[in-house]
């Protein structure tokens, strides 16, 4: 769901001011802003005020560190010499990965050192380096007409705020820029750069969405285009896929790029954090959205950055670890110094920056202050903490258990164990591939090592649509514990696990489901555990249960499935129950179904769903349609494109449906 304009920040919930702001000062005012009156914008005011280019200013003035060693990299760029020529292009060409690029190089170069000269001339007050921006604005406002390739948006993304700040600040301190030059660029934002950026991309991997917020909402803020400023924040705050911020950093702090690699989680954290500065300093306060989300996501990454092991779903990425971008002093300021938050791994990691000129432009430290007590550095949720299946297993199989490895048939002792009245299957570690959907007969137990048990159903010979099924139409007294089963279409993640989503999003087939226990419509089966397994990235429902009784589902791990294949989008969900009863789950997450809900509960009876994790779900993190007596209590339900907890009314309302102390936020139904 893309996000809609034109709602005033101020009346979204969540969205709040500033207190610098409703106090008047540097950061913007928001009088009248909860009266519906128009807030005014700040100028300057897109990545620095008034105030902070003079605290700049003034302390390299009087040679203090760490300003003044930080602002030697400013002075020793090649972009800050004023023998820099701008190279402009009218059609700029980016390919994937920079492939085939054509005037990119030469744009990202034009905007660092636009905005490198205006601070140049801040500090000296020479007019050579705003007469060098102006010329740099002027060659490329009056010269590029567009982007093109794959790569056009995320460039756009990169350059137009760099532009913008040093556009913003030129405007505020030389008089001598013309309003023609003036009127030339502002025409280059609004006819080339906004065009291009203003639906997002929130498909891509989410350092894009925050590139172009960044982008967008700094020229918003230079335009004075309130209606795109407030589309910025909605975006923010709701995006979908991959593009919100509860989208972007999860519960745990695990960001979505974290299992691609280390520089582009940094890359996307920074861009957040570029979007929450200007929106600060215009009145809003992004930062603090979804219980400083942001904050978290920056500690877990600094974290796993210093050394440290981190949870997480999925392969974590150890790529570009150890390689600390310039992005921690800005976070820093603003939680640690403004907020006096502790922020314990981003005060380390901002220390192993080898190159921080931000630290002139973004960090002003206590600014002589008395100290003050730190609150509590942010906290991960300890809903679903322990999730899905587990680097050990949480329990040990009967001695009398029979023990399949893989490359074995699981079938065949499942057939044997079926003919000796049932028993326990002892999966050993490894990828167990399926050549057809495995048939569970009534009173076995299969129990995996963790983890690194994976059931794969290989879609080469693959004969039916889930790996797992009954056998039988009353199927009853079957555990599954400690195992992963893995519905994409290879059972390793690609380099860049969001195009391995990409393609299942959009794929109308082969229909590729996890477990499907379905009755006949007569026989009901009973007395089914779940318990520690990850189902994922299946095209179909991960988990169908239908004509079920006495169900436990716990602390499983149930995401990222329901995909567009018949019967069509969302229909397809994480898990799906019909005609169940008396069901328990617990512990439980259902995360990033691509097109349906979480949770759908149809026509069920003596449903309880407690402390699970219900988020970024397509449409509702639970659905519940034609029930009665379901309990919702103690999850968290966030950043969904539905409602955090959602009924449908088909025919007969829902009875005794009960919520109780749930955390709802940031889903677009209920905001």
């Amino acid at each position: 769901m893309q996000s809609g304009a034109g709602l005033a920040a101020a009346a979204l919930p969540g969205v709040g001011q500033t207190p610098a702001a409703a106090a008047g000062a540097a950061h913007g005012s928001d009088t009248g802003a909860a009266k519906g009156d128009r807030r005014p914008i700040v100028h300057p005011g897109i990545l620095q005020t008034r105030a902070d280019l003079e605290f700049m200013k003034a302390k390299i003035k009087a040679g203090e560190e760490p300003w003044k060693s930080a602002w030697q990299i400013w002075l020793t760029s090649p972009v800050g010499s004023l023998d820099f020529e701008p190279k402009p292009f009218v059609h700029v060409i980016r390919g994937a990965y920079a492939a085939g690029e054509k005037g990119g190089r030469e744009l990202q170069d034009s905007a660092n050192a636009a905005n490198n000269h205006v601070m140049q001339w801040y500090v000296s007050g020479d007019a050579a380096h705003a007469r060098k921006a102006i010329e740099i604005i002027d060659a490329w406002s009056g010269t590029l007409a567009d982007f093109f390739e794959n790569d056009a948006m995320l460039l756009a993304g990169w350059t137009g705020g760099l532009f913008c700040n040093a556009a913003e600040i030129l405007r505020a301190t030389y008089p001598q820029w013309s309003a023609k030059s003036q009127e030339q660029f502002k025409r280059m934002l609004l006819t080339v750069y906004v065009p291009l950026l203003r639906m997002f991309y929130p498909e891509a991997n989410g350092n894009w969405d925050g590139a172009i917020m960044y982008t967008l909402l700094a020229i918003g803020a230079f335009c004075e285009d309130r209606e795109l400023m407030e589309s910025v924040y909605r975006h923010f705050r709701l995006g979908p896929v991959n593009s919100g911020i509860t989208h972007y950093v999860y519960p745990s702090g695990q960001c979505e790029e974290t299992c691609r690699d280390q520089g582009h989680t940094q890359l996307g954290l920074g861009y957040f954090a570029d979007t929450c500065v200007i929106a600060w300093n215009q009145g809003v306060d992004l930062f603090a959205e979804a219980d400083n989300r942001l904050a978290l996501g920056f500690e877990y990454t600094a974290r796993y950055m210093l050394g440290e092991e981190v949870p997480v779903y999925g392969r974590i990425s150890q790529q570009t670890r150890g390689r600390f971008s310039d992005i921690y002093h800005t976070v820093l300021q603003h939680y640690r110094y403004e907020k006096h938050m502790a922020m314990p791994y981003t005060e380390k990691a901002a220390e192993k920056v080898v190159r921080a000129g931000s630290v002139v432009t973004m960090f002003r430290g206590d600014q002589g202050k008395s100290a003050v007590k730190l609150k509590p550095a942010p906290a991960a949720s300890t809903i679903a903490a322990t999730a899905g299946a587990q680097a050990k297993p949480t329990g040990t199989p009967a001695a009398t258990a029979v023990i399949v490895a893989p490359g074995d048939s699981i079938q065949d002792a499942l057939d044997k164990l079926k003919a000796n009245g049932g028993g326990t299957l002892s999966l050993a570690a490894g990828l167990h591939t399926l050549p057809a959907t495995l048939k569970l007969p009534s009173g076995v137990t299969i129990a995996g090592t963790g983890i690194d048990c994976e059931l794969f159903l290989d879609p080469a010979k693959g004969a039916g649509e889930a790996a797992v099924a009954n056998a039988e139409p009353d199927l009853h007294d079957v555990v599954l514990r400690d195992l992963v089963i893995e519905g994409g279409a290879t059972p390793e993640a690609s380099r860049d696990p969001n195009s391995d989503v990409g393609r299942r999003r959009l794929e109308h087939g082969p229909i590729r489901g996890g477990i499907f226990f379905q009755s006949d419509g007569k026989a009901m089966q009973r007395n089914l555990r779940f318990e520690h397994i990850t189902v994922r990235n299946c095209t179909y429902n991960a988990v169908e249960l239908f004509g079920a009784e006495n169900v436990d589902i716990v602390n499983c791990d149930i995401s990222g499935s329901g995909g567009m294949v018949p019967p069509g989008p969302g229909k397809n969900h994480n898990l799906k129950m019909n005609h169940v009863s008396q069901v328990a789950i617990s512990g439980s997450r259902f995360a990033d179904s691509m097109w349906g809900h979480g949770v759908a509960v149809i026509f069920a009876q003596n449903v309880t769903i407690r402390d699970c994790e219900l988020s970024r779900n397509a449409l509702d993190g639970v659905m519940i349609a034609e029930s009665r007596g379901v309990t919702v209590e103690g999850c968290l339900a966030e950043g969904s494109g539905g409602a955090g907890i959602g009924r449908e009314n088909w025919m007969d309302p829902d009875q005794g449906v009960v919520e109780r102390n749930n955390i709802l936020r940031n889903n677009v139904v209920g905001e």
